[in-house]
């Protein structure tokens, strides 16, 4: 089963555009992937203009096999399996693009600032700094 989320990002009129994907959305891969691959504004753009995903990578790549993708690259349902109506949405506000996703982590990236974090299944909704996130879910698995 996959762990769902989106990543999205604020963009300049306060709008908001994102996409879902499917599988490792915790903070430890998903998360992770982002903190450390997708730092600038120019990136996460890249990232979301392929559209939905199956799973990220620390790269965007190229167009690969999608059930024999390259490791390490994000495999897109549009790009690599041909998928229609996988673009990428946009929405007046955050809260609004949360509510048509069904989700357990969504990840936004507000130019300027970073990323930041929801989590939903089973946890209390609060928004973190991604990196603050990361560093509480490794404490919890240390423990």
């Amino acid at each position: 089963m996959g762990t769902r989320s989106t990543i999205a990002i604020e963009n300049a009129d306060g709008t908001v555009t994102g996409i879902y994907c499917h599988w490792d959305g915790y903070t430890s891969n998903n998360g992770v992937i982002l903190q450390e691959n997708y730092t600038t504004e120019s990136s996460v753009r890249e990232l979301i203009a392929l559209g939905d995903l199956s799973s990220l990578g620390e790269t965007v790549g190229v167009k690969t096999n999608f059930n024999n993708a390259a490791k390490g690259q994000c495999v897109a349902y549009g790009r690599d399996r041909g998928d229609k109506d996988t673009e990428a949405a946009s929405y007046d506000t955050y809260a609004n693009f949360l509510d048509v996703m069904g989700q357990e982590y969504d990840y936004l990236f507000v130019p300027g600032k970073g990323w930041t974090v929801r989590f939903f299944s089973g946890r209390d909704n609060t928004e973190l700094p991604l990196s603050e996130a990361i560093a509480k879910e490794a404490e919890t698995e240390a423990a």
